[in-house]
């Protein structure tokens, strides 16, 4: 057996590995003495690439320190290269190992979806790609969406309604006053109309909007002949908009069909890429990315757009063009990926002159413009650490900051929210959402402010606990805790997630398992106290706690500061570090004002159903489905209730015994 006296690191532990490594594709994780994956890389050649490693003169210097800490490799074989690449990025998104290039991005991309339904709804979506469901994207922002919606709406009226309101309405609603609905849930249009909407409305967004446009032009003249006026009116109108639509530069200039626009620009060791999405001869706007890595030697711009490009497509499905501003050198390989993705060919363009070249110029702009704000943000960012450390009395440059606040209305709804800060402004894609479940009295702003904390960093201490091989003392130190994890970049956020955060519950990420620097709350001596006595409990030791107070008259700009070591004091008001401190504050704020009103809402909606047991939100979608309202439901059979897809004879029981509970309590007698 070997001991941790003899066990190999380095290259002895990589030509180890190498004795029984095939010549086959695939894909090899670097690990080190606790099992973290230090590094993912794919080669055609396993073996032959993982030979490399063990010529240490021939690597650059952020690899020969990734192979001085390996002590194992892990390998998974693919049939062909192409098939690595997509693995490989699947799997750096996943570990996020500090050796690899990350492309840091917090939420999934919005999309637009037309239902399967009797009459289609189209919404806004974000998350995994079904079956059955027509999808239209991905946008670069929810507003992108917002605005496609409200084109849809206008020009062919397609209903946005939940399949709870629309089967459930007995007269139209303002949508439908203003001309932005058809009223299909009154019957203010035909099945056959609608569907027939609903086909124009998939031609329009797949490009074809002068083809809808004649359609409907003959369908005008076809009704005016009939003389049916009213029909031909709201034809004309329809026409109108879509030519208004048409008229204000919605469609793009350039020909292009379905092609993402994909730049990079790079400078101060730090990169940008720009993406623009066109879709249907359609541009669905822009975003910017900014790929990390944390290592010394700054990588190639090939590189990084290299490595951006496999793990971009890795979660969504490429268009049939994608116009690079660089020249790839694994062009052949991504290509067959993409393909592999897409299930159709998939052009890797790098135009050299033409309006193509003009669109990836511009897209180079935009990333240098993006990649210029973004540094000096950094800087000013910097300036606010620093002068922070300096009245603070910090031991160092803080890294990360986690502001708490609670909101509640008499004590209903209560939510606890983090907000965290760092270096780089805001990390929207580590705030979290703590939904108060201890029995507290309304109001109790300190209970509340307990019950986070002991949730938050309980979390941390059991996540630690079954991640480390080693037995570690109750209480943590905040500097032992980031010197484990110096390195590491934030992971992609969940899928599917509109608002930044996540509730509590949820799996964490590496951020969750590492002490902040700063802990910063809004309240003053009794709050700092409190907060205090809650972290000693824990036995959190190195972080330092900071009380943001209003002044007189709840006044901005006259507040005061607790913080350990210290009398409290106030910060000049035109301090820019009094600017900073109150927008981390005003943000928690915010976050937890948008939390509570959010859940406020669901429980608002919340009906009856939700508290039967057995009732998730797929058989209460089939009850109302199938009845069309609670009342409904309620005034059902037995036999009526069993009809249900989905609904089990044991299930029907239950329910029709929660709406009549004399019928239920004579069956338990019997």
């Amino acid at each position: 057996m070997m001991t941790d006296e003899t066990r190999k690191t380095g290259a002895a532990a990589i030509l180890e590995a190498l004795k029984t490594m095939p010549l086959q594709p695939g894909v090899y994780r670097m690990l080190d003495e606790h099992g973290n994956v230090l590094y993912v890389g794919k080669a055609n050649q396993l073996k032959k690439r993982v030979t490399s490693y063990t010529q240490p003169n021939r690597l650059s210097e952020r690899i020969q320190r990734m192979v001085a800490l390996t002590c194992s490799v892990e390998i998974v074989t693919t049939h062909t290269e192409a098939e690595a690449l997509l693995l490989e990025a699947n799997l750096i998104k996943n570990y996020a190992p500090r050796f690899n290039i990350l492309l840091r991005d917090d939420k999934t991309y919005p999309w637009l979806i037309i239902g399967n339904e009797n009459y289609p709804r189209i919404a806004k979506y974000r998350g995994k790609i079904q079956k059955g469901t027509f999808y239209w994207g991905p946008f670069a922002s929810a507003r992108a969406v917002d605005q496609t919606l409200n084109i849809l709406q206008r020009v062919f009226g397609l209903r946005t309604c939940e399949d709870s309101v629309f089967l459930t309405r007995k007269r139209p609603c303002l949508l439908y006053q203003i001309k932005r609905c058809s009223g299909p849930c009154v019957e203010r249009i035909s099945y056959e109309d609608y569907q027939l909407s609903v086909k124009q409305a998939k031609a329009f967004l797949m490009g074809k909007a002068p083809e809808v446009q004649r359609f409907l032009v003959e369908k005008m003249q076809q009704a005016s002949d009939n003389l049916d006026f009213e029909k031909a009116a709201a034809l004309r109108d329809q026409i109108q908009a879509l030519a208004y639509v048409q008229s204000n530069g919605v469609v793009n200039m350039v020909a292009l069909q379905d092609a993402d626009v994909i730049a990079l620009y790079s400078a101060g060791g730090q990169s940008c890429v720009q993406v623009f999405f066109f879709r249907g001869g359609r541009n669905n706007g822009n975003r910017a990315f900014f790929p990390s890595y944390s290592f010394h030697d700054t990588p190639t711009d090939i590189e990084v757009l290299e490595f951006f490009l496999a793990q971009f497509y890795e979660d969504k499905i490429p268009p049939a063009q994608i116009l690079l501003s660089h020249d790839l050198s694994q062009h052949t390989v991504l290509a067959d990926a993409l393909k592999l993705k897409a299930g159709s060919k998939v052009d890797l363009l790098f135009p050299q002159r033409g309006e193509k070249r003009a669109v990836v110029e511009h897209a180079l702009t935009n990333a240098r413009e993006a990649l210029e704000r973004k540094m000096a943000e950094q800087a000013s960012q910097k300036q606010n650490l620093l002068r922070m450390k300096e009245v603070f009395h910090l031991p160092a440059l803080p890294k990360r900051i986690e502001v708490y606040d609670n909101s509640h209305i008499m004590g209903t709804n209560p939510y606890g929210v983090m907000v965290v800060a760092g270096p780089e402004g805001f990390e929207r894609s580590e705030y979290r959402k703590f939904s108060i479940k201890g029995a507290i009295a309304p109001g109790d702003d300190f209970a509340m402010m307990r019950e986070v904390l002991h949730r938050r960093f309980g979390r941390m201490r059991k996540e630690k606990k079954e991640s480390s091989a080693s037995e570690r003392p109750v209480g943590f130190s905040a500097h032992q805790e980031r010197d484990e994890v110096e390195g590491k970049a934030t992971t992609q956020g969940t899928a599917g997630q509109e608002e930044t955060g996540q509730e509590e519950s949820e799996k964490e990420r590496t951020g969750m398992a590492v002490l902040p620097d700063i802990l910063l709350i809004d309240g003053g001596v009794g709050q700092y106290s409190a907060v205090k006595t809650i972290l000693e409990e824990l036995a959190i030791e190195g972080v330092s706690l900071i009380a943001i107070a209003k002044g007189v008259d709840r006044n901005a700009g006259r507040e005061w500061f607790h913080s350990e070591g210290q009398p409290p004091f106030q910060l000049p008001e035109r301090d820019n570090l009094l600017y900073y401190l109150q927008r981390l504050r005003d943000e928690a704020h915010r976050f937890a004002i948008t939390t509570h009103r959010s859940g406020r809402s669901k429980a608002l909606i919340r009906s009856e159903l939700d508290v039967i047991p057995g009732i998730g939100s797929s058989r209460k979608k089939a009850l109302l489905n199938h009845f069309g309202s609670v009342r409904a439901i309620k005034q059902a059979g037995l036999q009526d209730l069993e009809s249900v897809v989905g609904i089990s004879h044991n299930m029907a029981h239950s329910i029709y015994g929660y709406f009549h509970p004399d019928w239920q309590e004579n069956t338990r007698k019997k």
